[in-house]
């Protein structure tokens, strides 16, 4: 046990437990958007249409957010991003916990959604910042365990407390991201090197291989390899993102309850909760795009099994296929992510990659709603022969993809963190 717990968490410094706690505290207390719609037509009056034209302005919201913050994550500094961005989603929280005017809380909603994304770049740039590259494998794994356990809770204390207030749904989300802020300020020092800063502003210096003039997002949207592995996280959230928004109208059509639904989803979460811990070890020594294209094989199986689903069973045994493929994803899904950013532009590369989950979550329903219509079970097959053909990418791309990231390493500084707080964990 104590070989496995080293294995799975130890070597990680100090800075990243704070970061990961933080990431924790939120999701956890992330839970008053979900009930946004609920909220908007029970309590303000506001058709259904209404209330998911305000959804939506929070989406549209988020999309713009991921982009600033990486942005910002990348030239004023990871902490202040996290700290400023957290601030004000609690602020923004508690004013709509007491606003009443439809037309405010429409604005609020895009507001606030743009400060709850800012923040996701700049974790995962402060976490790529103070791991080492030999164990970020094991990081990331337990960030996505974090992030799926938080929002486990988040889901069952949310529907606790819409039964009592909404009120307090608000106000309790504000104070958590309050929290947050709080650790993050006192606990998390600065960790986007002065060197690299330095090196991204001087005129006329190439910082990891970029000319400063060329340092922007446009560098991310244009570098082919970078933009090939996004294109296949694409395909990757698109077959999950099914979980959400094809697959119950998939369960309806065959007679099954939204009771069946929440057995599926909760398979899943549980899953994940509870192996997702065990990853690491299975997938270490291993070389990253066979296992992402292994992981991407699996969630082809699990969802184009669909096609042949009738009953319960069938569905559960197809949770179980496509979650175990997202288990095995999420690692090396983030660490190559990490490796092929130059140290200037991590965040902003971050930011490019987390697009992929707000487009993903548009076009899966957009599409996968008048394909289910119309093509039925065929649906299926065609996700499940996109996921195929997204696994074999990940085979024919790997090879660049390692040329690509031994080309960053060389280029990028190397060093201890100035900060005394980066102790490291065992």
């Amino acid at each position: 046990m104590r070989s496995w717990l080293r294995e799975t968490a130890g070597g990680l410094p100090a800075t990243y437990w704070y970061l990961w706690t933080g990431l924790l505290i939120n999701r956890v207390g992330a839970f008053a958007m979900l009930f946004l719609s609920l909220y908007l037509t029970d309590s303000r009056g506001a058709s259904e249409g209404l209330a998911g034209l305000v959804v939506g302005a929070y989406g549209a919201g988020g999309a713009v957010g991921v982009l600033l913050g990486g942005v910002l994550a990348d030239g004023w500094g990871r902490r202040a991003t996290l700290v400023w961005s957290h601030l004000a989603a609690a602020l923004g929280m508690a004013v709509l916990a007491f606003t009443t005017d439809l037309a405010a809380i429409a604005v609020l909603a895009g507001l606030i959604g743009v400060v709850h994304s800012m923040p996701g770049p700049a974790f995962v740039a402060a976490i790529i910042d103070v791991v080492p590259s030999d164990r970020r494998s094991r990081a990331f794994n337990l960030q996505f365990w974090a992030f799926n356990l938080g929002m486990a809770a988040a889901s069952f204390l949310a529907g606790l407390l819409a039964e009592t207030s909404f009120l307090a749904l608000f106000l309790v989300d504000a104070a958590a991201t309050l929290i947050t802020t709080g650790l993050i300020a006192w606990k998390v020092p600065e960790t986007l090197r002065r060197e690299t800063r330095r090196r991204a502003t001087a005129p006329g210096t190439r910082a990891g291989g970029i000319p400063r003039r060329q340092a922007g997002l446009v560098t991310a949207l244009t570098d082919r390899t970078f933009m090939v592995f996004v294109g296949l996280t694409f395909v990757l959230a698109v077959l999950t993102t099914q979980t959400s928004t094809i697959m119950p109208l998939a369960m309806r059509a065959d007679g099954l309850s939204p009771a069946s639904y929440g057995v599926v989803v909760a398979l899943g979460g549980a899953l994940i909760v509870v192996g997702q811990l065990f990853v690491p070890r299975l997938i270490d020594g291993y070389r990253k795009h066979l296992v992402l294209a292994v992981s991407t094989a699996l969630l082809a199986v699990g969802f184009g099994a669909l096609a042949l689903a009738d009953h319960l069973p069938v569905y559960l045994t197809a949770a179980v296929i496509w979650t175990v493929g997202s288990m095995l994803a999420a690692p090396p899904n983030a660490e190559i992510n990490a490796e092929l950013a130059p140290a200037v532009l991590r965040a902003r590369y971050q930011s490019v990659f987390y697009l992929t989950f707000p487009a993903a979550a548009f076009v899966a329903p957009a599409v996968g709603g008048v394909s289910l219509q119309y093509l039925g079970d065929w649906h299926w097959i065609i996700a499940g022969g996109l996921g195929l053909a997204a696994a074999l990418g990940h085979l024919l791309a790997g090879p660049a993809r390692e040329r690509r990231v031994a080309a960053i390493r060389s280029a990028t500084p190397t060093g201890p963190l100035p900060h005394a707080a980066e102790a490291v964990a065992e």
